[in-house]
């Protein structure tokens, strides 16, 4: 039996000194030392279940995506925690919590993780652009009205033409274009649902063929191509590297992870430390304001020689003073203590307004199909972005892939 503890970890810094520092302060009485095998998104989702690292028990822990979690419980890759948790559930469990943090990983009776690292979508936005005196004026002389955080899309586009300049390598927006499975995705489906769009009918048939979709998309490739607005490298970036663009200054407002604006306010080197606030994701016309909630979970290796072990390593992490440590990393932690904690919101100032995020927050369907339906919103958004077809036409496209898919099934 190996002697390392071997924890699969989502490639970013914060995360790895978050596990390190828990590890280093668990009372665990044995002689297992702590290995981290940090991967990339596609490297990590390849490691668990494409090459069934978890049920070969190549690792004791991992982060599991909430998008994974149906293709985990088809698998049985990971340990049913339920009678762990009946037996010795970690402090204050689960009212130390909110419900949207609980839901997901429940399949029947069975809990497959436990949450790790939250912070639902929202707008995060440059405090000492926005409240500049000189760009005030600016803008009111340009726009004719006040420079305030955008409500609507179309204010946006105008406020991010309006602090677009390369010359002094500040860009109005980024987004994250990298094609994934996640990135893209998740701002389509932004898109799509503050414009009152929805992907699915009422009979759970994928809709990719409808107005607020070809509107949605049509803005969408539009912000990622204009170069009057939005970071030149987006089509390379995902969400962490955006997060760090706006964390050296190169961003005046971004819609991103609650977490890269916690992230901002904590790492060395950011420089926009204390010049930080959130507002509420814009909306079309026709929509209103929507958030996105997915989350991190920590999983236990259905082949992990370490089960144990491992259990109590989770129960540790869950703990009011590991969460606030994980969260001073620059990750943002899932109790509800520590969104309230007087420390964190000292060093975080909006900390606080996560459960208010979270009131205002969707989740996506957990569902075996979605990989795949994920990579039809990736190969729609890649190929709008990199062409001038008509949007209407690739997303008749998709539509038909999708049904072909649907009768595959």
């Amino acid at each position: 039996m190996r002697k390392s503890f071997r924890v699969a970890v989502r490639k970013f810094e914060p995360f790895e000194s978050a596990i390190r520092k828990q590890w280093e302060s668990f009372e665990h009485g044995s002689d297992l030392t702590l290995e981290v095998v940090a991967m990339d998104l596609h490297a990590l989702y390849d490691a668990l279940f494409e090459e069934k690292g978890l049920q070969r028990g190549e690792f004791d822990v991992a982060f599991i995506n909430t998008d994974w979690l149906a293709m985990a419980d088809r698998e049985r890759a990971v340990l049913d925690l339920a009678p762990y948790l009946k037996h010795n559930a970690p402090r204050d469990y689960p009212e130390g919590w909110s419900p949207s943090l609980l839901r997901l990983q429940c399949v029947e009776d069975r809990v497959l993780g436990l949450p790790y690292h939250d912070g639902p979508e929202t707008l995060i936005y440059r405090t000492d652009l926005f409240s500049s005196r000189a760009e005030q004026d600016a803008y009111l002389r340009l726009h004719g009205e006040p420079l305030r955080p955008p409500a609507t899309w179309e204010e946006f586009r105008r406020i991010a033409r309006f602090f677009h300049r390369p010359e002094k390598k500040l860009s109005g927006t980024v987004f994250a274009g990298f094609p994934d499975g996640h990135n893209t995705v998740y701002d389509f489906l932004l898109q799509l649902w503050t414009r009152g769009g929805e992907l699915f009918d009422q009979s759970g048939r994928v809709t990719f063929a409808t107005a607020q979709a070809v509107e949605a998309l049509e803005f969408y490739r539009a912000m990622l191509q204009d170069r009057r607005a939005t970071h030149p490298d987006c089509a390379a970036m995902d969400s962490v590297q955006a997060g760090m663009a706006f964390a050296r200054g190169e961003v005046a407002m971004m819609v991103n992870w609650f977490g890269f604006a916690a992230m901002a306010e904590t790492i060395a080197g950011s420089v926009v430390k204390g010049c930080i606030d959130l507002a509420p994701i814009p909306h079309g016309a026709n929509g209103q304001s929507i958030s996105l909630n997915v989350y991190w979970l920590l999983v236990i290796a259905a082949g992990s020689p370490h089960c144990e072990v491992a259990y109590e390593f989770l129960r540790h992490a869950m703990t009011p003073e590991m969460d606030k440590l994980l969260t001073l990393e620059g990750v943002v932690g899932c109790r509800k203590s520590t969104w309230a904690d007087a420390e964190v919101n000292r060093v975080i100032p909006f900390y606080h307004r996560l459960e208010g995020l979270h009131e205002n927050a969707r989740e996506l369907p957990r569902m075996e199909t979605w990989p795949r339906i994920a990579s039809l919103i990736d190969e729609v958004t890649t190929r709008a972005m990199g062409s001038d077809a008509p949007v209407a036409q690739l997303l008749e496209e998709a539509q038909d892939k999708a049904e072909s898919m649907a009768q595959s099934a």
